[in-house]
């Protein structure tokens, strides 16, 4: 009876879906049931789906959750399960149930409310004030939910005072690129201070513009991971955990016996015992298999087809349309519709004008042949000349500009939304974090679109991600070419990016320092960047801000991306 079987339940939930969301946790239990599983840990919020952000002010959608939990308890028969809901009525808790076998055993309440970068918990939630640890008679289980692990004392208390030698951490940690490291050696941490096994359970699925990535952790005592879940992927991993084993090194290890006589702290504990715990005879012990980690161009390019699939699925739509110009943003694009969608499901339209060259016209045709897709061509040419006809009276005596070429990224933005009305497509945006953040962009022209699939690539990852679905194909699916000419809107005759912009191996690093880093003016002259050019990217974002609040909603790659992580005021007279 020393051994326990816990299963980790990563799945994707959808906000609202309260049926759908039932319907996976029933499923999970009952696989559980079948494979004699103790208990079966959730991610945090399963029953709403996270974030519900202003949902939670609905008092129907709080009685809708609870509902959900009562439905949970009475499915729980012959089983257990920590799952994550939201507690109360004038006061909401983030919070997690214990259940088991048909009842209700404890809750407990998120203590930390994250209300930083994509984070707004403390809009919504109280937090906790007591630290939870249940009695199971053999071990102690500390529960917390997400941000609670992120700071040493909770799992200090759980495990020092708590007595806690397994700490279970339910989350929805959002993805970014490179972020699962920052989390392996954090729970890595929390496992060999408190000489603890640590479970993190990490919800995984596409919610507008966030991405979890799941990659749920068992750690060791020793720091060492013991099994890890699928990324970008729903999964059910089975463990046996042997709770003799886990006294015994923890009684052992004297540096551990140490820090526990040493700690003091008033905080509060909630101390649940359960009496009627009995466990499952297990005839076969059950080690499961660490997964390997996705190198970082696979793991944004799989986040990238997830994010998008999840949008388009869960907000009702089939099929997606999105222009083609024979270059490499809307070929990037492209290829991860068809990965995400199927092929059938998506559609390019190349629009050509007088300035669009016949070697991009036919990039943008070998691209739709080589993946695949349904190709039209809409010439504008003619679109164009009726708008300078209509607005030649006004423009009299007035040079071409800039106003000319948004004309043609209007027009096309118009035959895409027409098409998509007819149709019932959505629109992808196809657009990349360097052009939105300097304003390289046309509102209401290459800036429509229902989701923005590579809002949040600079430009130069964008050259690295198309490289990456070549090889991973073994043939160019994105044509050579395409990789290769200089990037133009082809908007005027001649015209390439780099006559607006400095080139991107510049201007990218500079936008990272700036975006995401928050560096002045003197720390990136310090990287090695010229004042002046400095000052003119700097310029370009800030005024450029309007653009992108009118713009569609995109995937989240970088720690800091447009929107809910970085919040600027559109007036805004500071100038560095």
């Amino acid at each position: 009876m020393s051994i326990i079987r816990i299963a980790l339940a990563q799945i994707n939930t959808a906000v609202g879906d309260f049926n759908g969301n039932l319907s996976k946790v029933i499923n999970c239990l009952n696989k559980g049931r079948e494979n004699n599983v103790d208990l079966v840990i959730f991610p945090e919020l399963t029953t709403t789906g996270y974030p519900p952000e202003d949902l939670l002010l609905k008092n129907s959608f709080i009685e809708a959750n609870l509902k959900m939990l009562k439905d949970i308890i009475q499915s729980s028969h012959g089983t257990g399960c920590i799952i994550g809901f939201v507690e109360g009525e004038k006061e909401l808790y983030n919070s997690a149930a214990f259940i088991y076998d048909g009842r209700l055993v404890g809750t407990c309440q998120k203590l930390l409310l994250p209300n930083y970068g994509v984070f707004d918990e403390k809009r919504y939630f109280t937090p906790g004030d007591k630290h939870t640890v249940f009695d199971l008679s053999h071990v102690r289980l500390g529960v917390n939910i997400c941000e609670d692990i992120w700071f040493e004392d909770v799992t200090h208390f759980q495990a020092l005072k708590g007595d806690a030698g397994v700490i279970i951490n339910i989350s929805s940690s959002p993805y970014h690129m490179g972020k699962w490291k920052i989390r392996r050696d954090l729970l890595s941490m929390r496992a060999l201070d408190n000489c603890a096994v640590v479970i993190y359970v990490n919800q995984v699925g596409g919610q507008d513009e966030l991405v979890f990535d799941g990659q749920s952790w068992i750690i060791g005592p020793d720091g060492e991971v013991i099994a890890s879940g699928k990324q970008f992927q729903e999964d059910f991993i089975i463990f046996d955990l042997d709770t003799e084993e886990l006294r015994k090194n923890r009684e052992n290890n004297e540096i551990f016996q140490k820090r526990k006589r040493l700690f003091q702290s008033n905080e509060k504990l909630n101390l649940t015992k359960l009496k009627e715990w009995y466990g499952k005879p297990h005839k076969k012990i059950i080690k499961p298999v660490d997964i390997e980690t996705l190198q970082e161009d696979e793991e944004i390019y799989e986040a990238l087809v997830l994010g998008l699939r999840d949008y388009i699925r869960k907000n009702g739509f089939k099929k997606v349309i999105l222009g083609l110009s024979g270059g490499i943003d809307s070929a990037l694009a492209a290829a991860i519709a068809v990965d995400a969608l199927g092929k059938e499901n998506v559609t390019g339209v190349a629009m050509p004008s007088i300035y669009s060259s016949e070697g991009s016209l036919k990039d943008a045709e070998k691209l739709a042949q080589n993946f695949g897709i349904e190709y039209i061509v809409i010439a504008i040419t003619e679109i164009y000349n009726a708008y300078i006809k209509t607005c030649s009276s006004v423009f009299a005596g007035l040079k071409e500009d800039v106003t000319e070429e948004n004309i043609q990224a209007r027009i096309r933005g118009n035959v895409l939304m027409a098409i998509s009305n007819k149709f019932g497509h959505l629109v992808l945006a196809t657009g990349n974090k360097s052009e939105i953040s300097v304003g390289y962009c046309t509102l209401y022209g290459d800036m429509v679109g229902g989701f923005a699939v590579i809002k949040d690539l600079p430009k130069e990852l964008v050259y690295r991600l198309s490289r990456y679905r070549n090889v991973k194909a073994s043939i160019d699916l994105i044509p050579q070419n395409t990789i290769d000419k200089a990037p133009s809107a082809e908007l005027r005759p001649g015209q390439k990016d780099e006559d607006s912009l400095p080139p991107y191996s510049v201007l990218d690093p500079i936008l990272e320092a700036y975006v995401e880093e928050n560096k002045s003016i003197k720390e990136i002259v310090e990287m090695g960047y010229r004042e002046n050019i400095i000052r003119d990217v700097m310029r370009l974002v800030d005024i450029s801000e309007f653009k992108r609040r009118q713009g569609a909603p995109g995937i989240k790659i970088t720690p800091r991306a447009f929107g809910k992580d970085r919040r600027m005021p559109i007036t805004n007279h500071y100038r560095e």
